[in-house]
């Protein structure tokens, strides 16, 4: 495989008598080149791949997408896997495992009981989500280490013991450190955290699962997946002037909705791909997450090439060019759907509020605020998060700002940029991106997650205050990033967060609308324009990852039986062998039920390594039918009416299992598999919905619950919060097969309905054993 011209010179040297040459033997196969320069021992096989791919190709007779030549091309049977998009489940081989320090404390408490003594996979932690946004960068990191400093040591020692790398509080959000350090074309990395897609915009096939999904991997065990179906999305014109990457992620969203990605991989093709940055397609394949999808992938290109080699990986980007082949789709493959959005026409977008598909032109959102009666004044933009916080990202804001101070302007809205790393940080603060931003009135934050996922301690405004920020983040779901039921939350591209920040209301157009400078003169902002990539290098700051030793066997990792934030786990109990019968509804939810109803985030982040503590959020942002409330539920057994984790526990002492009847796409938005945990904890046996999001019905099943879908959707109707269900057949359980429940009401009367589910064989076991960790260790326990 080593170029012909090197070979036959190689080969006349060789015979030709006059001088004796030695050939070293890497010349007679393919260099290795290290996934990561963090991980110099663990190489990238694009080889396995490769034949993988030939396999599938040649058994399925037909030309495949890129994002089947990835997946399939790490199947661990490739020559025996069954394959039918949609339908049946995967067994798959990743290559690494990413964890941030919310998900990872369940996820590494998981894997101690597991009782293996080192991961079998390259894995990493990221100290990002326990930082909260007050009064600054330095001051807030400070803050953090000292209030958090048990979850930190635990997650660093555990790390150690059980070879995981750990990168400190400080280092920046888990998904741009991927992009930067791990993401390359062809990878498979599967994230305990929902915007793990990001590291498509490296051509690689990323996942975000719950913690126990980590721990199969973790574990070497074969992680399985339905075969995803296949959105292609293709791309043409040219992104220019106030359009950014954001937009089309933002226009997608529009189109299928937060549910409309379900089961599929976002892949985007065609000629308008080029005209996008790498870290651009990185912003897109982030947010695929509120549609959804799976996983969102762009083909291998020269941008991504450009970043691998300003990232200190040019190696990795020559070897992916000689697999190029690998790394994009065939021609004439098949998609089971296509959308497709010249981005010559793409305008600039806003989404929300409340929800991140509801999508409007930058030029209407005004003008819908107004007949809404949604607040037009914008009191606070905030730029940065794992969608948007790139060095393109903050050269266009600072484009944006350094105009504005041209003309004596500064953000009439309080105004914050959170840099997406370390490295980026540093390097902004030498370009002067940085200096630019804190003069036209930005605070600069942590490298971290911050007022994206609720980390925000905000004072400019009282709870129930009606009121409109602007984000660059992912989501707007209420009360997500303030805790604050009135805020309307709307999210858009960095350059426009800044330009509306500068205006301080929803009714400014940058595109077309004028500023009043500070000498009365009218004047318009120009598009913003900023190179994607630094001139210099990188600077990449201070170092802040801490390798895992070699041996780690003597490493001690500390759990006390007293601590607040971190609990060891006990195994849940096995099914009894009967049906659930009787089961009490604790609440008929209505409408959205997204992870953060289920589990809210924001303060509850410190509970996250302790099951009891943080199941005293269960469902508290859940609105029950009953009454229309928040947290306020009827104990069936006093029928008195109080909180769902106090009304759940009660039943849980009385030894009475319960169900939960949600709605559409229930468990949409985060990883977080506090959600499933926490009902399993408390007592809970069967969520039935119309619909359920595929990250949170997945964990679900793994925490040995039921996630059954009505037969028939109108049968949400036939169940009231004072009946009585029993779910039958349960001996019969089998794949495919609809399960039997029958509705008993209070005045005696009963009515059969059907529920359908997802389970596979093994899934199904996950269920008998009470959990897939109680089944993996049943496995363990027949091989010794």
């Amino acid at each position: 495989k080593v170029p012909v011209l090197i070979l036959s010179f190689f080969q006349h040297a060789l015979n030709s008598g006059v001088r004796r040459y030695h050939v070293a033997p890497v010349l007679c196969q393919r260099a290795k080149v290290a996934m990561s320069h963090f991980e110099p021992n663990e190489y990238i096989n694009y080889e396995k791949l490769e034949k993988n791919i030939n396999i599938v190709r040649k058994r399925l007779d037909r030309p495949l997408t890129l994002s089947e030549k990835i997946v399939y091309g790490h199947l661990d049977d490739p020559a025996k896997q069954e394959i039918e998009r949609g339908k049946t489940y995967l067994r798959l081989r990743p290559d690494r495992v990413a964890m941030q320090d919310a998900t990872a404390q369940m996820a590494m408490l998981q894997f101690i009981s597991s009782g293996l003594p080192k991961v079998a996979v390259p894995s990493t932690i990221h100290c990002d989500h326990l930082i909260e946004a007050q009064s600054g960068g330095e001051k807030d990191l400070r803050r953090a280490k000292d209030i958090n400093q048990e979850v930190y040591n635990f997650l660093a020692t555990a790390g150690a013991k059980y070879g995981v790398g750990f990168w400190k509080p400080g280092s920046g959000i888990i998904h741009q450190i991927i992009l930067e350090n791990y993401s390359y074309p062809g990878v498979m990395v599967i994230g305990t955290d929902s915007h793990t897609p990001n590291g498509g915009g490296l051509g690689g096939i990323c996942i975000g699962v719950g913690g126990a999904d980590a721990v199969d991997v973790m574990a070497g065990i074969p992680w399985e997946l339905k075969c995803p179906k296949v959105i292609g999305v293709k791309l043409t014109g040219k992104l220019s002037g106030w359009t950014s990457p954001k937009d089309v992620i933002l226009k997608v969203a529009g189109i299928l909705t937060v549910k409309g990605g379900t089961g599929a991989i976002i892949e985007y093709h065609g000629p308008g791909v080029d005209s996008i940055s790498c870290t651009g397609m990185a912003t897109i394949c982030n947010m695929g997450a509120e549609i959804g999808a799976t996983t969102s992938i762009f083909p291998y290109n020269a941008r991504m090439k450009k970043y691998l080699g300003k990232t200190g990986r040019a190696d990795i980007a020559a070897l992916a060019d000689e697999f190029k082949q690998h790394l994009v789709p065939d021609s004439g493959c098949q998609y089971d759907q296509v959308i497709e959005i010249n981005l010559s026409e793409l305008k600039p977008h806003i989404n929300g509020p409340f929800t991140p598909d509801l999508a409007h032109p930058v030029s209407d959102i005004g003008a819908v605020a107004e007949k809404e009666g949604w607040p037009v004044d914008i009191r606070v933009g905030l730029i940065g998060s794992c969608t948007n916080s790139s060095y393109e990202d903050m050269g266009r804001s600072a484009a944006v700002a350094k105009q504005a101070l041209a003309h004596g302007l500064k953000c009439k809205s309080k105004f914050t940029i959170t840099p997406g790393s370390e490295q980026i940080r540093a390097t902004i603060e030498r370009d002067g991106y940085a200096e630019v931003l804190r003069e036209v009135g930005g605070l600069v934050l942590a490298n971290a997650c911050g007022p994206c996922i609720g980390q925000w301690d905000r004072k400019d405004i009282k709870k129930g205050e009606k009121n409109t920020i602007v984000t660059s983040y992912n989501r707007n779901f209420t009360g997500r990033n303030d805790a604050n039921p009135e805020t309307h939350a709307f999210v858009t591209s960095p350059e426009i967060v800044t330009a509306l920040s500068i205006a301080g209301t929803l009714k400014f157009n940058p595109e077309t609308d004028y500023l009043t400078g500070a000498d009365g003169k009218k004047f318009k902002l120009e598009a913003p324009d900023a190179d994607e990539l630094p001139k210099l290098e990188f600077d990449p700051g201070q170092d802040t990852y801490q390798y895992p030793p070699k041996d780690g066997s003597g490493q001690h990792v500390d759990v006390s039986p007293t601590s607040q934030r971190l609990q060891l786990l006990e195994p849940f109990d096995k099914w009894d062998g009967k049906d659930l019968e009787d089961m009490l509804i604790l609440i008929k939810v209505k409408g959205k039920c997204t992870t953060d109803h289920i589990s809210a985030a924001g303060p509850w982040l410190k509970f996250r390594g302790h099951l009891d503590n943080i199941s005293n959020n269960l469902l508290i942002g859940a609105i029950n039918i009953e009454n229309g409330k928040a947290n306020s539920v009827r104990n069936a057994l006093t029928q008195e009416f109080g909180p769902v984790p106090d009304t759940a526990r009660y039943y849980k002492k009385m030894g009475v299992k319960w169900a939960v009847i949600g709605d559409e796409n229930y468990g949409e938005g985060s990883s977080r598999e506090h959600a499933a945990l926490e009902p399993r904890h408390l007592g809970g046996r069967v969520i039935i919905t119309k619909s359920f999001a595929r990250i949170h019905e997945t964990n679900l099943k793994k925490q040995g619950l039921l996630p059954l879908t009505f037969a028939d959707p109108a049968d949400y109707n036939k169940i009231h919060p004072v009946d009585k269900l029993s779910i039958v057949g349960l001996k019969d359980f089998a794949p495919g097969k609809p399960l039997k429940c029958i509705i008993k009401h209070p005045n005696g009367s009963q009515e059969t309905i059907m529920l359908n589910h997802t389970f596979n064989e093994s899934q199904i076991e996950w269920f008998q054993a009470g959990s897939a960790l109680n089944r993996m260790k049943e496995l363990q326990q027949k091989s010794s």
